[in-house]
């Protein structure tokens, strides 16, 4: 526990001795403390709720909790009749100190969890019992360490009517790991305020960044770098914490798996950095990852690239990013306004975390006109659907339809373990589904044959029971053609997302419903995965 949350456990137990009217101890300020083990046996102090704290002559003072009974209390007092008894309240947490000391736990063994039995009731207990025997800190750090060796995405800690129940996030699909009882939850709880700066008794939604290190119980030293997310709920708070990948490595545009296509525009883009730039997709889409994998690439002594982030989720070399606490209203911490300052410090390339608000867009939009190379996320389910929410916004401008670069929309699909997918013939219902996507294909992407075509569906092995193994964007990228500047110019257009994804699909744009059927074709995904992300 930090000293912050401790001190706040230490007055809260004070002022209830006061309205006891009970004598209080603060037993943090007891540096050598005394044990008298001769008095209570070590599973009466767990059943009794007591402490003794000092034994002078015949004086006897022990240390109760909220928790103890006043039935306790006085059998104690007629227990040890020949000397004078009396209580003082303690802490909670105070009574653990000592309780530890009693009661020393073994030496933890830190297990790994084994993805191939996640969810298993017996992993979940085994892992379940270890979380209760170590520190705050190291629950924290041993959750991060293990969710970053199984790649997960998120760490989900969710308060149930009985338990507490922990999940990752795995290739897009939760598993279960662990289940914690409240009193261990409210520690762990604990740790991760104080780390992130939010409070555990907030009734609204709160944002924090962890960016520590810690070194653990065993000497294993872990880097604990997440974005925090909380919400209060009927049972307690829950948390989101997504975990940010610190290897450079992980950056770059090679990685992504774009076609020869889709590289080609990004390319160009690269090689004349000016205009708007936006990725766009629900969060967990590769948002983030996408757009400094570009910076990565764009990135050089000659360039000045800034990023306005909220919050910085990766520091790369050679470029000024800037963290920003953006707060309804539009007040001084905004991202417009960061945005707006940014652009007085000359850079070539801005990057904006997160277009938000009309004030953000318009600011990003007048800077990719000036010059500057203006990268971007976006909230929006598809390109077409990113451009009618901008027209939107800025109405339709033609500043705006010259200033726009590229349009990339994506999701993530989890990816068939080519060692275990297991072939099948496809039903006459997915055949013309199937066929109904492709009808819809661009004259100039060629049409595969169907002829004894053969979809896969996941396998099974003692390796890898999900029959999954990693995950495969789906992307959809809006450049601009004649047929969309004519239709985006018109004020006389009736703009919505059919209209502009009719025009981008005639001027050639693969949808991502279509960039997934040519996958599920090719056998890196099923018909089933690409339905339940794309729809």
């Amino acid at each position: 526990m930090s000293d912050d949350a401790r001190l706040d456990e230490e007055r809260a137990t004070e002022r209830r001795a006061q309205v006891l009217h009970m004598d209080y101890v603060d037993t943090s300020g007891i540096d050598n403390k005394q044990l008298y083990k001769d008095l209570l046996s070590v599973p009466e102090l767990y059943n009794l709720r007591v402490i003794p704290l000092r034994l002078v002559d015949v004086n006897l003072l022990f240390g109760v909790t909220n928790n103890t009974s006043q039935k306790t209390m006085n059998e104690l007092v007629q227990r040890f009749a020949d000397d004078r008894v009396s209580f003082a309240l303690i802490s909670d947490v105070g009574y653990r100190e000592y309780m530890r000391l009693y009661d020393p736990p073994e030496k933890v063994v830190y297990h790994d969890i084994d993805i191939n039995q996640a969810s298993q009731p017996e992993q979940v207990d085994q892992i379940s019992a270890m979380l209760t025997e170590v520190r705050a800190d190291d629950m924290l750090a041993y959750l991060v360490t293990q969710a970053h060796q199984l790649n997960a995405s998120d760490i989900h800690v969710e308060t149930q009517p009985d338990d507490v129940r922990i999940r990752f996030r795995i290739d897009g699909v939760l598993h279960v790991v662990a289940r914690l009882q409240m009193d261990k939850y409210h520690v762990l709880i604990a740790a991760i305020a104080s780390a992130g700066n939010v409070s555990t008794s907030a009734d609204e939604a709160q944002q924090g960044h962890i960016a520590e290190k810690v070194t653990m119980a065993d000497g294993t030293h872990v880097d604990v770098n997440v974005r925090l997310e909380t919400v209060p709920t009927i049972n307690g708070m829950d948390v989101v914490m997504r975990l940010f990948n610190m290897e450079e490595s992980m950056y770059i545009l090679d990685r992504l798996g774009l076609s020869d296509t889709e590289r080609k525009v990004v390319d160009d883009i690269i090689a004349k950095p000016s205009g708007l730039v936006l990725v766009v997709g629900p969060t967990g889409s590769g948002k983030t990852t996408t757009l400094y994998s570009m910076l990565h690439s764009l990135s050089n002594d000659e360039r000045k690239i800034i990023t306005i982030e909220d919050p910085v989720e990766y520091q790369f070399p050679g470029i000024t990013q800037i963290s920003v606490h953006s707060k309804e209203g539009g007040d001084d911490n905004s991202f417009a306004d960061k945005l707006r300052a940014v652009l007085r410090l000359d850079p070539d390339i801005v990057m904006v975390g997160e277009v938000r608000d009309m004030d953000t867009a318009k600011t990003a939009l007048q800077a990719s006109l000036t010059g500057h190379l203006v990268l971007a996320t976006f909230h929006a389910s598809s390109a077409g659907a990113a451009l009618t929410r901008l027209s939107d916004i800025i109405g339709q401008n033609p500043l705006f339809v010259s200033a726009i670069r590229l349009v990339m929309a994506q999701r993530l699909l989890r990816q068939l373990d080519g060692t275990t997918k297991q072939a099948y013939a496809p039903s006459e219902g997915e055949l013309q589904r199937i066929n109904e996507v492709l009808a819809t294909l661009p004259e100039s992407i060629p049409r595969p044959s169907l002829e004894g075509l053969q979809l896969y569906k996941p396998g099974r092995s003692d390796t890898n029971p999900f029959g999954y193994s990693g995950q495969v964007a789906v992307r959809e990228q809006f450049t601009m053609s004649d047929k969309l500047r004519e239709l985006l110019e018109n004020p006389k257009s009736q703009l919505s997302t059919k209209t502009i994804e009719e025009a981008a699909a005639a001027s050639g744009m693969l949808t991502m419903v279509q960039d997934g059927m040519l996958k599920v074709i090719a056998g890196e995904t099923t018909l089933q995965e690409l339905f339940r992300v794309v729809g």
